[in-house]
């Protein structure tokens, strides 16, 4: 059983503890905010064989930007074997090949963080293939705060740790589950919160790493892709409205992508060629970061008015995190047909699939059944059961191969 972390549980505790205890090296990755830096230091309190670099620091990060090398120099004059710990390695790409020669020689041990990739990509860095085990690290899951009641789809399922945090779901339409949200969701403080992340996001991320030089234009898609989220985009129609070209606007979804900020959904096609040729969709990695980075209000009246869009968000999320969480090797893809049938989620596991439909009411209309219906009609060998999850109360069968779940049973 995982421990406790900031009041709360995380899945990924147990194997961090492992990585920790057998001196083994590891890459935690996952956007701002969502707690490693606090989980891998409060793993690491108390040992003596600990080294942290902190790259957040900048006397610290100077000084091995302008000497990476003299890593090698400080483990070297320890008389003992050194665990690592290097925060937002990112920021300074060299250190990896220093940490590459340091595991080979079996002086250190390492436990690195980052919440980009781009930097690392455009720096051509050593990402240490086959030396450390990689790891992501998402915002608060459903388990985690204390509110899956019991699992229906066991494929799907997680442990629940039974201590409610405080917070509800209605409050995560609006918040979101960053850890550092005041626990109630309601604090007027949790608005001002996420608009600063915002903020910083643009000032750290994009700006300080230099990954546009439009900044400007790119604050204007930001929000006019937190809008979009969960959907697939008009290139066309967000081109026109920030002023640059389609080509810039896949280029700023790529920025999204590599910052961790949104997550890309594919769509489910048996023709790989023909699944490339699709447009994507994207999701905001935390409802309450896209809520403020859609400029919306932070109030309940504004979760209602979107209420479809934040339910369906909400779930989406989760079942991407629980399939990571689960260090699954599967895909979470969308399905849609020219005629208009479609099937908000397809867990693609390889042989077989979950097809699940997302309604934000509390019962399913027939007419709700329709893309479950056709999609299992098209592939019965991979699936033989549709999913509708719902704000009901209650599991029930609504057709012959569909069950409606509520969201707290799924």
């Amino acid at each position: 059983m995982p421990g406790k972390f900031k009041g709360y549980s995380r899945y990924i505790q147990d194997d961090l503890e492992k990585i920790v205890e057998n001196r083994q090296s590891c890459f935690l990755i996952g956007p701002r905010q969502v707690g490693k830096t606090t989980l891998v230091a409060s793993l690491l309190a108390g040992r003596s064989d600990v080294i942290s670099l902190p790259l957040q620091n900048p006397s610290i990060r100077i000084a091995y930007e302008k000497k990476p090398g003299s890593l090698i120099d400080l483990i070297e004059s320890k008389r003992s074997h050194q665990t690592v710990f290097i925060d937002e390695v990112q920021k300074v790409p060299e250190l990896l090949d220093a940490a590459q020669y340091l595991i080979d020689e079996k002086k250190a041990n390492f436990i690195l963080t980052g919440s980009s990739a781009r930097k690392l990509r455009k720096a051509g860095a050593n990402w240490l293939p086959g030396r450390v085990k990689l790891f992501h690290m998402d915002p608060l899951l459903w388990g985690e705060m204390g509110w899956s009641k019991s699992h229906y789809c066991k494929e799907l399922s997680m442990p629940d740790f039974g201590k409610e945090s405080g917070s509800s779901y209605m409050d995560a339409l609006i918040y979101g589950t960053l850890p550092g949200i005041p626990a109630s969701g309601r604090d007027v403080d949790a608005g001002d919160y996420l608009r600063s992340y915002a903020t910083l996001y643009l000032e750290e991320e994009i700006r300080a790493e230099a990954a546009t030089r439009k900044v400007a234009e790119f604050s204007n898609f930001l929000e006019l892709a937190a809008h979009e989220s969960g959907t697939s985009p008009n290139l066309s129609k967000l081109s026109m409205e920030v002023g640059v070209s389609v080509p810039t606007v896949k280029e700023y979804y790529t920025i999204l992508e590599d910052t961790l900020v949104a997550e890309r959904v594919e769509p489910y096609l048996k023709n790989a060629r023909k699944r490339m040729l699709a447009t994507p969709r994207y999701y905001f990695f935390d409802i309450g970061v896209r809520n403020a980075m859609a400029s919306m209000p932070m109030d309940p009246q504004a979760s209602q008015a979107n209420k479809g869009q934040l339910f369906e968000h909400f779930v989406m999320l989760e079942i991407i995190r629980r399939v990571r969480a689960m260090r699954k090797n599967w895909k979470v893809r969308f399905w849609r047909t020219a005629g208009g049938a479609e099937v908000d989620c397809v867990v693609d596991m390889g042989t077989k699939v979950i097809p699940i439909e997302i309604k934000s009411s509390q019962s399913v209309r027939k007419a709700d059944l329709k893309g479950l219906v056709n999609f299992l009609a098209e592939y019965p060998e991979a699936s033989n059961t549709g999913y509708v999850i719902t704000q009901g109360r209650n599991t029930e069968r609504v057709a012959e191969n569909i069950v409606a779940v509520p969201w707290d049973q799924f």
